[in-house]
Protein backbone atom coordinates (compact mmCIF):
# COMPACT_ATOMS: atom_id res chain seq x y z
CA UNK A 1 0.00 0.00 0.00
CA UNK A 2 1.44 3.57 -0.93
CA UNK A 3 2.38 5.33 2.05
CA UNK A 4 0.92 8.07 2.17
CA UNK A 5 -2.09 6.34 1.76
CA UNK A 6 -1.44 4.51 5.10
CA UNK A 7 -0.78 7.40 6.77
CA UNK A 8 -4.09 9.12 6.04
CA UNK A 9 -5.61 5.56 7.18
CA UNK A 10 -4.10 6.02 10.21
CA UNK A 11 -4.48 9.56 11.16
CA UNK A 12 -8.20 8.78 9.91
CA UNK A 13 -8.69 5.74 12.71
CA UNK A 14 -7.21 8.17 15.14
CA UNK A 15 -8.65 11.12 14.66
CA UNK A 16 -12.06 8.91 14.89
CA UNK A 17 -11.12 7.68 17.95
CA UNK A 18 -9.97 11.00 19.59
CA UNK A 19 -11.71 13.38 17.81
CA UNK A 20 -10.39 16.41 19.64
CA UNK A 21 -6.62 15.40 18.55
CA UNK A 22 -4.18 17.54 16.97
CA UNK A 23 -1.65 16.51 14.19
CA UNK A 24 0.67 16.99 17.02
CA UNK A 25 -1.14 14.62 19.54
CA UNK A 26 -1.17 11.72 16.33
CA UNK A 27 2.38 11.96 15.80
CA UNK A 28 3.17 11.79 19.58
CA UNK A 29 1.06 8.22 19.72
CA UNK A 30 2.58 7.00 16.29
CA UNK A 31 5.64 7.41 17.65
CA UNK A 32 5.03 5.85 21.17
CA UNK A 33 3.86 2.68 19.26
CA UNK A 34 6.93 0.05 19.25
CA UNK A 35 7.99 -1.51 16.21
CA UNK A 36 6.05 -5.13 15.63
CA UNK A 37 8.23 -8.17 16.89
CA UNK A 38 7.71 -11.85 15.87
CA UNK A 39 5.89 -13.41 19.16
CA UNK A 40 9.11 -14.49 21.57
CA UNK A 41 7.95 -17.55 23.30
CA UNK A 42 7.25 -17.30 27.34
CA UNK A 43 10.17 -17.91 29.06
CA UNK A 44 9.58 -21.58 30.80
CA UNK A 45 8.43 -21.73 34.41
CA UNK A 46 7.28 -17.84 34.17
CA UNK A 47 4.14 -16.03 33.91
CA UNK A 48 4.78 -13.16 31.38
CA UNK A 49 1.45 -10.52 31.14
CA UNK A 50 0.60 -9.57 27.67
CA UNK A 51 0.39 -5.78 26.20
CA UNK A 52 -3.10 -5.55 28.30
CA UNK A 53 -1.98 -6.93 31.79
CA UNK A 54 1.20 -4.92 31.16
CA UNK A 55 -0.37 -1.67 31.04
CA UNK A 56 -2.85 -2.50 33.31
CA UNK A 57 0.12 -3.11 35.99
CA UNK A 58 1.93 -0.31 35.14
CA UNK A 59 -1.02 2.03 36.32
CA UNK A 60 -1.52 -0.14 39.17
CA UNK A 61 2.25 0.33 40.28
CA UNK A 62 2.05 3.95 39.31
CA UNK A 63 -1.42 4.60 41.42
CA UNK A 64 0.28 2.77 44.80
CA UNK A 65 3.20 5.05 44.53
CA UNK A 66 0.77 8.20 44.08
CA UNK A 67 -1.39 6.72 47.17
CA UNK A 68 1.85 6.48 49.49
CA UNK A 69 3.15 9.59 48.88
CA UNK A 70 0.36 11.52 49.34
CA UNK A 71 -0.48 10.14 52.30
CA UNK A 72 3.06 10.94 53.43
CA UNK A 73 2.79 14.42 52.37
CA UNK A 74 -0.50 14.58 54.19
CA UNK A 75 0.82 14.29 57.85
CA UNK A 76 0.15 16.92 59.92
CA UNK A 77 -2.38 17.90 57.94
CA UNK A 78 -5.47 17.29 59.34
CA UNK A 79 -6.56 14.21 56.81
CA UNK A 80 -5.88 11.12 57.36
CA UNK A 81 -5.12 9.38 53.93
CA UNK A 82 -5.76 10.85 50.21
CA UNK A 83 -9.06 9.33 49.87
CA UNK A 84 -9.94 11.91 52.69
CA UNK A 85 -8.48 14.31 50.62
CA UNK A 86 -10.63 12.79 47.87
CA UNK A 87 -13.67 13.15 49.37
CA UNK A 88 -13.79 16.27 51.11
CA UNK A 89 -12.75 18.22 47.15
CA UNK A 90 -15.80 16.62 45.84
CA UNK A 91 -17.93 17.88 48.82
CA UNK A 92 -17.13 20.99 48.49
CA UNK A 93 -16.98 21.11 44.53
CA UNK A 94 -20.63 19.60 45.07
CA UNK A 95 -21.75 21.94 47.34
CA UNK A 96 -24.22 20.00 49.25
CA UNK A 97 -23.86 16.44 47.37
CA UNK A 98 -25.84 13.16 48.81
CA UNK A 99 -23.75 11.49 51.13
CA UNK A 100 -23.49 8.45 48.71
CA UNK A 101 -22.75 10.38 45.88
CA UNK A 102 -20.00 11.88 47.50
CA UNK A 103 -18.52 8.38 48.24
CA UNK A 104 -19.02 6.76 44.96
CA UNK A 105 -17.97 9.45 42.81
CA UNK A 106 -14.58 8.25 44.37
CA UNK A 107 -15.00 4.82 43.34
CA UNK A 108 -14.76 3.87 47.38
CA UNK A 109 -17.75 1.14 49.06
CA UNK A 110 -20.50 2.65 50.78
CA UNK A 111 -19.42 1.03 53.84
CA UNK A 112 -15.90 2.19 53.84
CA UNK A 113 -16.65 5.38 53.19
CA UNK A 114 -19.57 6.34 55.73
CA UNK A 115 -17.42 5.00 57.83
CA UNK A 116 -14.34 7.33 56.63
CA UNK A 117 -17.19 10.05 56.86
CA UNK A 118 -18.18 9.18 60.59
CA UNK A 119 -13.97 9.80 61.33
CA UNK A 120 -14.46 13.25 59.40
CA UNK A 121 -17.32 14.55 61.42
CA UNK A 122 -15.99 13.69 64.73
CA UNK A 123 -12.97 15.76 63.39
CA UNK A 124 -14.99 18.90 62.24
CA UNK A 125 -14.12 18.29 58.48
CA UNK A 126 -17.78 18.38 57.85
CA UNK A 127 -21.60 17.91 58.78
CA UNK A 128 -24.37 16.08 57.74
CA UNK A 129 -27.77 16.97 57.27
CA UNK A 130 -31.20 16.07 55.95
CA UNK A 131 -32.61 16.89 52.86
CA UNK A 132 -34.97 19.26 52.89
CA UNK A 133 -37.41 17.22 50.35
CA UNK A 134 -36.58 13.52 51.52
CA UNK A 135 -35.66 13.23 55.18
CA UNK A 136 -34.24 9.78 54.38
CA UNK A 137 -31.69 11.21 52.55
CA UNK A 138 -28.25 12.70 54.01
CA UNK A 139 -26.54 15.57 52.63
CA UNK A 140 -23.01 16.58 53.19
CA UNK A 141 -21.16 20.75 53.63
CA UNK A 142 -17.72 20.97 54.65
CA UNK A 143 -17.07 22.93 57.54
CA UNK A 144 -15.31 26.66 57.86
CA UNK A 145 -12.32 24.13 59.45
CA UNK A 146 -12.38 21.81 56.70
CA UNK A 147 -11.88 24.26 54.09
CA UNK A 148 -9.24 25.57 55.73
CA UNK A 149 -7.41 22.19 55.78
CA UNK A 150 -8.55 21.57 52.08
CA UNK A 151 -6.78 24.58 51.04
CA UNK A 152 -3.70 23.43 52.43
CA UNK A 153 -4.14 19.88 51.53
CA UNK A 154 -4.77 20.83 48.29
CA UNK A 155 -0.85 22.30 47.57
CA UNK A 156 0.29 19.28 49.75
CA UNK A 157 -1.85 17.46 47.15
CA UNK A 158 -0.62 19.39 43.83
CA UNK A 159 3.20 18.79 44.63
CA UNK A 160 3.33 15.09 45.00
CA UNK A 161 1.48 15.09 41.38
CA UNK A 162 4.04 17.64 39.97
CA UNK A 163 6.79 15.14 41.80
CA UNK A 164 5.15 11.91 39.72
CA UNK A 165 4.80 12.87 36.46
CA UNK A 166 7.99 15.18 36.91
CA UNK A 167 9.72 13.54 33.96
CA UNK A 168 7.31 14.15 31.36
CA UNK A 169 6.75 16.93 29.41
CA UNK A 170 3.70 19.23 29.16
CA UNK A 171 2.83 17.07 25.28
CA UNK A 172 3.39 13.81 27.25
CA UNK A 173 1.30 14.69 29.98
CA UNK A 174 -1.93 15.57 27.42
CA UNK A 175 -1.40 12.80 25.31
CA UNK A 176 -1.66 10.61 28.30
CA UNK A 177 -4.60 12.27 29.59
CA UNK A 178 -6.19 12.16 26.02
CA UNK A 179 -5.84 8.40 25.75
CA UNK A 180 -6.94 7.47 29.32
CA UNK A 181 -10.02 9.51 29.82
CA UNK A 182 -12.51 7.34 27.77
CA UNK A 183 -11.52 4.51 29.65
CA UNK A 184 -12.36 6.60 33.08
CA UNK A 185 -15.64 7.66 31.46
CA UNK A 186 -16.75 4.01 30.21
CA UNK A 187 -16.40 2.56 33.52
CA UNK A 188 -17.14 5.66 36.12
CA UNK A 189 -20.82 5.52 34.22
CA UNK A 190 -20.94 1.33 34.08
CA UNK A 191 -19.27 0.19 37.13
CA UNK A 192 -22.10 1.37 40.14
CA UNK A 193 -24.63 -0.14 37.48
CA UNK A 194 -22.39 -3.88 37.38
CA UNK A 195 -21.35 -3.86 41.12
CA UNK A 196 -23.67 -6.78 42.04
CA UNK A 197 -23.63 -8.65 38.76
CA UNK A 198 -20.85 -11.42 37.97
CA UNK A 199 -17.57 -10.99 36.17
CA UNK A 200 -17.92 -13.09 32.88
CA UNK A 201 -21.56 -11.19 32.30
CA UNK A 202 -19.50 -7.68 33.06
CA UNK A 203 -16.45 -9.01 31.34
CA UNK A 204 -19.36 -9.46 27.91
CA UNK A 205 -21.11 -6.05 28.60
CA UNK A 206 -17.06 -4.35 28.46
CA UNK A 207 -15.27 -6.03 25.51
CA UNK A 208 -18.73 -7.09 22.75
Amino acid sequence: MNKTVELVKQWGAFEEQYPDCSLEDFFRHSLAIPAKHKNQAEPEGKLIPDINGRLVILLRRIGKFHIAYSNKALEGSGLDQIEEFGILVTIYNMGNPIKSTAIYNNIIELSSGTNMLIRMKKRGLVTEYDDKEDKRVKRLEVTPKGIEILQKAKDLVLKVAQMMVHDLTDNDKQLCIQLLTPIDKRFSGMYQKQKNKHFEEIYKENVT
